[in-house]
């Protein structure tokens, strides 16, 4: 792992224009820099770079960020590969931190079995080109599928002999541990001798989305009923299957052009779709699509297209997975391939360009498709119908994103249209499983729990609860000011002994934020500042702007982001001193901590009062009556210095 004082180091450094200018011609324009958007097809420039804020925004396509996020999103860098990136083009050596024995172990395992998988990568593509076995069989093979010999040297295909222990005889040759070649996949043990698992099978290695090879899939030519046609790596330090996608290396930047991605099922279809010139096509691997394979297509597009056979199995390989990426916001249309093709030999028939005329004109929308082939199964049967409207109701409740409401609502239309039924029902049985969704989940604020409340018990709405929001919206603006005081002015002095941050972990310590803070989503900043400051760093708002974790960033980035400045014409208007936030910042940290305190005691007085209504010994009663007092007079007190200015 990047040691902290290394982030700090590269981040110092960093010059927004220089990095992405780098990638894209930019000119000045007053205070910003302009240039046309890497992100989308424009022929005026409306992509903006922001030298002081150190952040882009497109204000065509949307697209904004900083220069990592830059670097993540123009090159498809991970966080750790653009901090790379960025050290060695600012000469940064880069610390590694700490890890424990087991993380060592854990991380040293994972770099060999890279090691392992490139020389394996490089081991079966030789084979394949350079032997007489490899060429008259492999390469045979694939060239009769029709693979060019430039296609399979880009997706570095290749060939394991069929000898017992060709590639084992090999790897241990070169010193490769027995035990890591078995955790590879590559080699098994067999009456204590080592021999090969892919043996006589066509090769597939799996990229990450760096270009590593993670694993491989491995594609037998024999024909025979006791060998699986496909032999897969087994899960281990490194290959996640239900993490990754077959060619998302390879079509990574062009699933970002054309912003839709094709989803496949197989290895082949992939490589045909690519030699037909076709890119923004991946393979799932046959599986159910994951939350992680559809976060890995959202993070280029939010446009999805399976492309799948037109049989049975087809069909119901490409339904499932559906309410996951609606969950994602996903755009889903489903395409499926006739007379009995699938898209290697479909698209070998027609040719690249009918291709795509067939998937343009053939896109079904899913939730729809879904709905008609099931509504055939159904027929006249009234069961089977009322399990269906609630299996199309609880799958229309998966879009329930503010943004996307008008997309449900349609989606409500159009099914109740299909089903015969009433509208105004399915919107309510919709609702019903919103509903049900949010019960189950842990309010994350304040207001969101007496709306809830709210709704449960009367389900009306009542001008309390204007009050309640109001008050909420009062809190979340002094809980948002305190942390943005402790980002913006923590490392500045209290007083000649010590800075704002101490000041502020006296009174509110890290182990008591949740009696403090009731915005959970604030908590998470606090104990990242509170780290770094202990670990010696002096954090700020740039810390943040960068951090591996883009929510935290994003929160951090909203909490910094104001909608009023004072004009620098204010002077030329009004005479006297305006005061800055800079120069006042001692009282707005005094001010939103008291604020806190006030807050945290009111809460625990009225605790206090409801245990003073039940019944006590006298002696209990005296004690909680002190109390009441006591607690009374640090609110007394607390409400005069909130009134009170006290610096000068």
């Amino acid at each position: 792992m990047i040691s902290q004082n290394t982030i700090q180091q590269i981040l110092s450094r960093i010059d927004i224009i220089e990095i992405v200018g780098s990638f894209i011609k930019l000119k000045k324009r007053g205070t910003n820099y302009l240039g046309l958007c890497p992100f989308h097809n424009e022929k005026s420039p409306s992509f903006t770079v922001s030298p002081s804020k150190e952040i882009y925004k497109c204000f065509g396509c949307g697209r904004s960020g900083n220069s990592i996020s830059f670097l993540m999103e123009h090159e498809k860098y991970s966080y750790v590969e653009a901090l790379r990136w960025l050290a060695n083009k600012y000469n940064v050596e880069i610390e590694e931190k700490e890890l424990s024995p087991e993380q060592k172990l854990q991380q040293q395992s994972a770099d060999s079995l890279y090691i392992i998988n490139n020389f394996a990568q490089k081991f079966f593509s030789d084979y394949l080109f350079n032997t007489e076995e490899g060429r008259d069989i492999g390469l045979s093979y694939l060239k009769h599928r029709g693979f060019r010999e430039e296609i399979i040297q880009k997706f570095q295909l290749g060939f394991n002999p069929e000898a017992r222990d060709g590639f084992a005889t090999a790897a241990i040759a070169a010193q490769y541990n027995l035990e890591l070649l078995q955790k590879s996949g590559l080699v098994v043990v067999r009456d204590d001798k080592p021999m090969d698992n892919y043996r006589g099978r066509i090769i597939f290695p799996i990229h990450n989305q760096s270009g590593k090879v993670l694993g491989f899939g491995a594609r037998v030519l024999k024909t025979t009923d006791k060998a699986p046609k496909y032999i897969n790596t087994p899960e281990n330090d490194i290959y996640v299957k239900s993490k990754l996608l077959y060619g998302s290396y390879f079509a990574r930047l062009a699933i970002d052009r054309a912003d839709e991605c094709l989803l496949v099922e197989g290895y082949t279809d992939v490589v045909s779709l690519h030699q037909a010139g076709i890119e923004n096509v991946v393979a799932s691997g046959g599986t159910s699509l994951t939350p992680d394979q559809l976060r890995l297509i959202k993070k280029y597009t939010n446009n999805l297209t399976i492309i799948y056979d037109g049989d049975g199995a087809g069909i119901k390989a490409a339904l499932r997975g559906l309410d996951l990426a609606l969950e994602e916001s996903l755009n889903v249309r489903l395409v499926l391939i006739p007379d009995k093709e699938d898209p290697d030999s479909y698209v070998n028939k027609v040719g690249a360009a009918a291709f795509n005329e067939f998937i343009a004109n053939n896109k079904k929308d899913f939730i729809l498709f879904q709905l008609e082939t099931s509504l055939k199964e159904v027929g006249t049967d009234t069961t089977k119908k009322s399990a269906l409207v609630n299996r199309v109701a609880e799958t229309i409740s998966k879009i329930n994103k503010a943004e996307d409401f008008t997309k449900q609502d349609d989606y409500i239309k159009q099914c109740a249209q299909l089903l015969k039924i009433d509208e105004s029902g399915l919107h309510t049985l919709v609702n019903k499983f919103i509903r049900e969704k949010i019960t189950k989940e842990e309010n994350r604020q304040n207001r969101d729990e007496i709306f809830s409340n709210n709704d449960q018990q009367s389900g009306t709405y009542t001008p309390e609860d204007d009050d309640a929001a109001a008050l909420l919206n009062k809190d979340e603006q002094h809980e948002r000011a305190i942390v943005r005081s402790l980002i913006e002015f923590g490392t500045r002095d209290w007083d000649e002994e010590k800075k704002v941050a101490d000041y502020f972990f006296e009174h509110i310590p890290i182990d008591e934020l949740d009696e403090f803070i009731e915005n959970k989503n604030l908590i998470p900043a606090i104990r990242t500042y509170h780290t770094w400051y202990k670990e010696g760093l002096e954090p700020n708002a740039k810390s943040f702007l960068y951090h591996e974790d883009m929510e935290l960033s994003s929160l951090v980035v909203g909490l910094m982001d104001y909608n009023y400045e004072i004009s620098p014409n204010w002077k030329e208007v009004f005479d006297g001193k305006i005061f800055t936030r800079d120069e006042l910042y001692k009282e707005e940290v005094f001010s939103t901590l008291n604020y806190l305190k006030l807050k945290k005691t009111k809460r625990m007085i009225e605790t206090n009062q409801q245990d003073l209504e039940k019944p006590h010994t006298a002696e209990e009663q005296l004690i909680l009556l002190q109390t009441h007092q006591y607690l009374k007079n640090i609110e007394i007190e607390l409400t005069k210095q909130l009134g009170t200015v006290i610096f000068k």
